[in-house]
């Protein structure tokens, strides 16, 4: 099995930052895309952002120019760096990988985290 475990969720006031992780570990060969998806209250989740294991990204519209996604491959960890924050960025922010989990093995598995609240004040 593998768990994805993000941690850096908190209340912050509009114009503020914070910072996003989530690690990945179990049996895992190696990791596609790794990405960042949101879910607030009375809406579908969507992408945020995500990040290839080249280190190709993409980005949602809304969050284009504020948000930064990156990797570390080795730690298989993937951050979202969250810079002039919004009330309307206020969700439950879910991690998702596309995993591999053995070198012989064609099928990919995809892995969500249990979700860290960002809560973002006028």
């Amino acid at each position: 099995q593998v768990q994805l475990v993000e941690s850096g969720g908190g209340l912050v006031q509009a114009g503020g930052s914070l910072k996003l992780s989530c690690a990945a570990s179990g049996s895992i060969f190696s990791i596609n895309a790794m990405g960042w998806y949101r879910q607030a209250p009375g809406k579908q989740r969507e992408l945020v952002a995500a990040i290839t294991s080249g280190g190709t990204t993409n980005y949602a519209d809304s969050v284009k120019g504020r948000f930064i996604i990156s990797r570390d491959n080795a730690k298989n960890t993937v951050y979202l760096q969250m810079n002039s924050l919004k009330p309307e960025d206020t969700a439950v922010y879910y991690c998702n990988a596309e995993v591999k989990r053995r070198p012989y093995e064609r099928l990919t598995y995809n892995y969500w985290g249990q979700g860290t609240q960002v809560t973002v004040s006028s």
